[in-house]
């Protein structure tokens, strides 16, 4: 397989369209609510838990963001849609996959990597910040062992890290600063969080990272060539 472009979509009020009705479709389906997708679900049959969330939506005020048909996928299905889930047996997914193609349309196929075009990834999500890890379908308990490990990892305070990144970025803007000089100044004021040292200056007056103490956090005092 090519190498994959990682990208976050922007589903909010966007047509999406499930194919299937069984468990695995309803746990696609509550991940496509909580990114903000208008969803059309279609399958023969469809599990009691999607019926409800079209009774009652996916949280208080957002009813009637799901609607469902039920009966087979027609390809007519796609119409107007900007993503497919296909969530059916390989068979179905395979004409998912056919119309899409036709249409334009990429097409997340749950666990058959041969009908997809989109791969849905491992996610942590924390304090706004959001990382995704792929395997391209091929290894999806790996994807979910990592997505484990990148979670232990992330500082549990890391709202104050989003909360200072925000603040530099908009200091930086202000001033003018050039892209190059960024992420060594953010190194130095995340630091700052944790009562590090200021650091130094170079010739130029720009501040470098202090690398001879041990920070509170092991990874804010990466190698040089991690800011680059």
């Amino acid at each position: 397989m090519s190498e994959l472009l990682p990208l976050f979509l922007n589903l909010t009020g966007r047509a999406v369209v499930l194919v299937g009705g069984g468990p695995v479709a309803t746990a696609k389906l509550r991940h496509l609510l909580a990114a903000g997708a208008r969803v059309r679900v279609v399958a023969p049959e469809i599990t009691e838990e999607i019926k409800g969330l079209v009774a009652r939506g996916f949280q208080p005020g957002d009813s009637g963001r799901v609607t469902i048909v039920q009966r087979r996928f027609v390809p007519a299905d796609l119409d107007g849609a900007w993503l497919a889930v296909a969530a059916a047996t390989p068979d179905v997914n395979r004409q998912v996959a056919d119309a899409a193609e036709t249409q334009h349309l990429f097409v997340n196929a749950v666990d058959d990597p041969a009908n997809a075009s989109a791969f849905l990834s491992g996610v942590v999500r924390r304090d706004g910040v959001t990382v995704a890890i792929s395997t391209s379908g091929d290894a999806p308990a790996l994807t979910a062992l990592l997505r484990e490990a990148l979670d232990a990892v992330l500082p549990q305070d890391l709202a104050a890290w989003v909360s200072r990144a925000r603040a530099e970025r908009a200091r930086w803007r202000h001033d003018g600063l050039p892209m190059a000089e960024r992420k060594p100044r953010l190194l130095r004021a995340l630091n700052e969080i944790y009562g590090r040292p200021e650091g130094l200056r170079d010739d130029h007056g720009a501040p470098e990272v202090v690398q001879d103490f041990s920070p509170a956090v092991p990874w804010l005092n990466g190698p040089e060539d991690s800011w680059l």
